[in-house]
């Protein structure tokens, strides 16, 4: 393992079973203090992740007992298909481990996009006073973006308003998303890279002239201290 400073955050680069160990670790570090929230990612590897988790027993009883789960962002469908980014937490993990109901904070997609995004919006108001999540985990896609921030997204520096919003990607349809406002206050902010077909996104983001349109992923340099990236050697090749 080996860390490398970024314009980004911290990138610590090791294997993608020891990227699971510190996910989980830092999980149960936040349910040993008390209730805490979790924003997952969609993807191939937090999939995987999912799995690693049930077949490990990583998580303690209690993260299973006082994490609140979420997703950062999510696809307007329900939670039965395939396409569904909290879904495949609920039957990947949330099911096998027994996590209560309570414990689930799926966004409303029976609701219209823009009509689900308030709706959750004003959930989160209501359970919180200033933060988003005590943990943000993203994903990385090889076009650098981070949860529904694509590039040329409208919502790419607006810094303030809303945590959660919903946007309309082309060609891709509606999603729901955390925003940059959302991110600035999340405790931490975790993303997982993996892959050679991803280092040309890191090494933009992390090193890059700054054009967030271009690199959704760059702003999240304007939260280096809270960030890190847990990458594996094909996705840091680039550093």
């Amino acid at each position: 393992m080996s860390d490398i400073a970024t314009s980004a955050g911290k990138v610590r680069v090791l294997s993608r079973e020891d990227s699971f160990v510190e996910l989980a670790a830092r999980i149960n570090a936040l349910a040993a203090r008390g209730p805490a929230s979790v924003g997952l990612s969609g993807g191939s590897t937090p999939k995987a992740f999912y799995a690693w988790v049930v077949r490990t027993g990583a998580l303690t009883a209690e993260a299973i007992a006082r994490i609140d789960w979420h997703v950062s962002d999510e696809r307007c469908v329900p939670l039965s298909s395939d396409d569904s980014n909290f879904g495949h937490a609920v039957r990947g993990m949330l099911d096998a481990l027994g996590v209560p109901a309570a414990r689930r904070f799926p966004w409303s997609v029976e609701l219209p996009p823009l009509a689900a995004a308030a709706a959750y919006e004003a959930a989160w108001a209501q359970r919180s006073t200033a933060k988003a999540f005590d943990l943000c985990v993203l994903g990385l896609g090889d076009d650098s973006h981070i949860a529904s921030l694509w590039p040329q997204c409208p919502l790419i520096g607006q810094q303030t308003g809303p945590r959660f919003t919903a946007t309309e990607w082309p060609g891709r349809g509606w999603r729901l998303t955390i925003t940059e406002a959302g991110l600035a206050q999340c405790a931490a902010i975790v993303v997982l890279v993996g892959g050679a077909g991803k280092a040309a996104a890191l090494r933009e983001i992390a090193c890059g002239e700054f054009a967030p349109h271009l690199h959704p992923g760059q702003v999240l340099r304007a939260h280096v201290s809270r960030v890190t990236w847990l990458a594996d050697q094909e996705a840091a090749a680039g550093l």
